[in-house]
């Protein structure tokens, strides 16, 4: 039996960016350009059991009406203490606070309070983007509302997200406090952006159009670069060089908008690093968007 080559795929009508619909599919799915997702998810379930009988466990507590709303809350040792909160990625679709006790440990290490949000999937909302994005928004209300609850200092208050997390921690640190919330614009003092998507046309485009609800107002109020103006905190963005190219693009234009309106921001590329393998270095001091995080926070 001789070996053939598979016959070269027919490229099809250009949809985004030189990019065929199959090309586009593609750049949106993650699996497509890690190989080692499994590994890695298997990596974080062990270091994430391993960190729990580390940590005391944390207190929950609701800051919606149903008990998906609610937050973890990893308390250090100290009162009036910063605050990270944690928002997960997981394609919009998967993720449990429970799962990301890993990535508390180094923020209590370091004297601060770690909040790991939990929040509805996309399936369980029918799709709507946007309940999600006001779920999370209402979580940093929240703790800043009542941060004395668990002895955090509500004017140190932190966003990191990675993945659908770092799309959503977007919509956080570009949300309207004043008009939405009734608060200082300034809630948030400084967010880290780690592989995410901010500017939801292309997604729109995409495969993720089957299980996202994407609407013209969606697309508007949810991409974080048409709302730079809103941004009143420095950011870190990042990506990994092994990632997609349009999260790649998605993170290098989102920085440069930023950059180019004139308010600070901090542009990582993780050389070597995929989608999975990036979100892994958040649990170290030591690890690249780990350093990150606690030098925003002035913790380093």
């Amino acid at each position: 039996m001789t070996d053939t080559l598979a016959a070269p795929r027919t490229k099809g009508p250009l949809v985004w960016m030189g990019m065929d619909q199959t090309e586009l599919d593609n750049a949106y799915d993650q699996a497509v350009y890690a190989p080692n997702q499994p590994l890695v998810a298997a990596r974080n379930a062990a270091a994430n059991a391993r960190a729990k009988t580390r940590l005391a466990a944390p207190q929950r507590l609701r800051y919606g009406a149903s008990e998906i709303e609610s937050v973890d809350v990893y308390r250090c040792k100290s009162d009036n203490a910063p605050i990270n909160v944690y928002v997960h990625g997981g394609a919009w679709r998967n993720g449990r606070s429970a799962d990301f006790a890993v990535l508390a440990e180094m923020i209590v290490n370091a004297g601060a309070h770690s909040v790991i949000v939990d929040f509805n999937n996309i399936d369980d909302v029918g799709g709507n983007l946007m309940t999600m994005a006001k779920q999370v928004r209402s979580a940093v209300a929240w703790v800043y509302n009542n941060a004395q609850q668990f002895g955090g200092d509500r004017d140190r208050l932190y966003v990191t997200g990675h993945s659908s997390g770092g799309h959503l921690a977007g919509t956080i640190v570009t949300c309207d406090w004043s008009r939405d919330f009734g608060l200082p614009k300034d809630v948030v003092k400084g967010g880290t952006l780690i592989s995410g998507m901010y500017d939801l046309v292309p997604v729109r485009l995409s495969k993720r159009s089957k299980y996202v609800n994407f609407t013209d107002e969606i697309v508007e109020e949810l991409s974080a670069i048409r709302h730079i103006n809103r941004l009143n905190c420095p950011i870190v963005v990042a990506h990994g060089t092994q990632e997609t190219p349009e999260f790649q693009r998605q993170a290098r234009d989102f920085a440069a908008a930023v950059q180019a309106a004139g308010k600070p921001v901090k542009f990582i590329v993780a050389e070597g690093f995929n989608h999975f393998e990036i979100r892994e270095t958040l649990a170290s001091p030591y690890g690249l968007m780990g350093r990150e995080v606690l030098q925003l926070m002035k913790l380093v």
